[in-house]
């Protein structure tokens, strides 16, 4: 069996002709491990609230699970989201990713009349989050004082039967740190962490997590990747991906792209069957 689990990402908003549920259906009978939707609730150009698009695609499957990637902590309250990812993890048979991030678009905070971190209040934000969830999942009357959130005395009940999977979708320094210090995985995109600079990213995260008493192979390394089937051949496309493995990846999360996507699909799977 493969130790190498795949991903498809779910197109963020309405597409003409295109149904998410009907694509979650298929990408779990064609074998994938996750799917995963982006969280940019006032981008330009239309796009599904995360929660409520994941919360309709886990009810119409069974098997597969539904990755965050990556919710902006800043839009919602901490312990709100440690609440509703204990409740859908839960309804949805444990299946969650928890993926988290600081906040991308400082114009979508602007557009939704919320007040625009710092880097630093992004980062140390996220750090927050991170021990809110952990500790309403695990303790009763949890407080927590942080520098960004805190909570008092706070319950979440019922609480998770399991570790909920924690990924961070970081990039800068310190959140490189942070996530080797606390995260379960991390979850960058190609764009913004390309391959010739994932090395020395990967290396921060290990030597934090080492720093921090954690084994760095315990992390999960998932690669968020657009990839046109209809650009090259399943063989190549399997060529290239492997070569993200090397770098230590140990996750893809693909995004279908070309004229038909239900098609880039089929073929992804292809890809998914030559490199397990």
């Amino acid at each position: 069996m493969s130790t190498l689990s795949f991903g498809l990402g779910v197109p963020a908003g309405p597409e003409p002709g295109f149904d998410p549920i009907a694509y979650g259906r298929r990408a779990e009978e064609l074998g994938f491990d996750f799917l995963s939707i982006s969280d940019h609730p006032a981008a330009t150009g239309g796009t599904y609230e995360a929660w409520t698009a994941l919360s309709w695609i886990a009810a119409s499957t069974s098997r597969i699970r539904l990755a965050t990637r990556v919710l902006g902590v800043p839009y919602r309250p901490p312990a709100l989201v440690a609440k509703m990812a204990e409740t859908f993890d839960r309804l949805s048979g444990g299946r969650l990713i928890l993926g988290l991030g600081g906040g991308y678009s400082d114009g979508e905070f602007r557009a939704f009349g919320l007040p625009v971190p710092t880097p630093r209040d992004k980062v140390d934000g996220l750090a927050d989050a991170i021990h809110i969830a952990r500790g309403l999942w695990s303790t009763p009357s949890f407080t927590h004082a942080g520098r960004v959130h805190r909570v008092e005395e706070a319950d979440v009940v019922p609480r998770p039967e399991h570790v909920i999977p924690i990924w961070l979708g970081t990039f800068g320094d310190r959140a490189l740190a942070m996530t080797g210090r606390l995260a379960d995985g991390w979850i960058p995109s190609l764009g913004s962490a390309p391959p010739e600079r994932v090395p020395a990213m990967r290396d921060k995260i290990y030597a934090a997590a080492e720093a921090a008493g954690r084994d760095p192979s315990s992390l999960t390394l998932a690669y968020h990747v657009q990839v046109d089937p209809s650009a090259e051949s399943v063989e190549a496309i399997a060529e290239r991906l492997s070569g993200y493995t090397r770098l230590g990846f140990n996750a893809l999360s693909l995004v279908p792209e070309g004229p038909d996507r239900a098609e880039s699909v089929e073929r992804l799977a292809a890809v998914r069957v030559l490199l397990s």
